[in-house]
């Protein structure tokens, strides 16, 4: 017959371990969550950042509800919006709100894991993101976020300060997208009302320096009295010829005939030289130059008020454009109130403490055992 199983010393020692590996940390575990820990209330908040066309958003019902989830939504601006959450701009910007030191060091809550309210602000930023639970889907945009505190109401403020925030980080993403829009056509914009405002300042000193309002109606005006002076010149040729038929040479009337005959053709040569490049004008210059100035300054001008019409309208095209494109935060969860502590989750906790503590145990005792037989 077999010998009856007894107690050896190997297996007193291999119940002690399992006793300080497995049964205290369970024991100490179990004491801390269930006698000291504090209850955390944790306030939930869900949104979305959406960016589309207000010209189509409208157009079917629900296929903008289907892009609220998916299509429309910028999936880098949702990557930018999640870092913002866990970053310490956030940190300051929800403490400045609602002074996360004195919410994460309220009276009675355990020291373990209380926060110092003399700790600095990277101290703050690594207990937030402890105290603040973020879910991310970076294909759909779906942002889901839970705001621990040691109180209710302190949960559900600090969640409704991380809405506040998210909605002014969008707020500002969406004007910046519009000013980035609208850049370029303003700064054309502009280059075009300098050129329109220098040819008109050009062409009115031109009218100045030459004391003529409109060219053209002055020329028009000197080519009239040319022609007046060559419809008189006919006349008095007439009027030559028929005092030299009836009368003789040397009469009086026929030399104060030529002498008018002669002062009209001077006159005329004269103002037919202010059209040429040889005689100066009373203003100093001639027509020809001041024609070939006059023209050139209104050449300018309309290739100016031509530019400046094309970059209004360009301007006009790209504020409605950016007007129509918006990016604002779409929440599907507003932050929750909580009316039962679910933190810190006891009974998850302390299973797996013994399962990892069992398995601690049965690990050694089976690498203790392998060895042994090995001898």
């Amino acid at each position: 017959m077999a010998a009856p199983a007894r107690l050896r010393p190997r297996h007193r020692k291999l119940f002690a371990v399992f006793l300080a590996v497995v049964v205290l940390p369970i024991l100490a575990t179990a004491a801390y969550m269930y006698i000291w820990a504090s209850d955390q209330y944790s306030s939930t908040l869900a949104f979305t950042m959406r960016s589309e066309d207000s010209a189509s958003a409208a157009t079917d019902l629900l296929g903008g509800l289907g892009s609220t989830i998916g299509g429309t939504n910028s999936a880098s601006d949702s990557d930018v919006l999640y870092e913002f959450v866990r970053s310490q701009d956030m940190v300051r910007a929800v403490d400045a709100q609602v002074d996360l030191r004195t919410l994460y060091s309220r009276p009675g809550s355990d020291r373990l894991m209380r926060f110092d309210p003399d700790g600095t602000i990277e101290d703050l930023t690594n207990y937030w993101q402890r105290m603040t639970r973020i879910s991310y889907d970076g294909s759909t945009g779906l942002m889901e976020i839970r705001a621990l505190a040691f109180r209710p109401d302190d949960a559900q403020a600090i969640a409704s300060a991380i809405n506040d925030e998210a909605t002014r980080l969008v707020n500002e993403l969406s004007a910046q997208s519009r000013e980035d829009a609208i850049r370029y056509a303003r700064e054309d914009l502009d280059t075009a009302v300098d050129r329109l405002k220098t040819a008109r300042e050009a062409l009115t000193a031109f009218r100045i320096q030459n004391q003529i309002v409109d060219v053209n109606a002055d020329l028009q005006g000197q080519t009239g009295i040319v022609a007046s002076l060559q419809s008189q010149l006919a006349t008095a040729l007439v009027d030559l010829d028929l005092l030299r038929s009836s009368t003789g040479a040397d009469d009086p009337r026929v030399r104060q005939a030529e002498t008018r005959i002669g002062v009209i053709q001077d006159r005329i040569a004269s103002e037919r030289q202010k059209f040429s490049n040889g005689s100066a004008t009373a203003t100093g210059d001639n027509y020809a130059n001041v024609v070939a100035e006059y023209e050139r300054l209104t050449v300018d001008r309309e290739f100016a008020e031509t530019a400046y019409t094309s970059a209004l309208a360009a301007y006009d095209s790209a504020v409605a454009e950016a007007n129509r494109r918006t990016r604002y935060l779409a929440a599907y969860i507003r932050p929750t109130a909580a009316e039962k502590s679910e933190y810190p989750q006891r009974a998850l906790i302390t299973g797996l403490v013994a399962l990892f503590s069992f398995l601690t145990w049965a690990i050694g005792a089976l690498i203790y055992y392998s060895l042994r037989d090995r001898r």
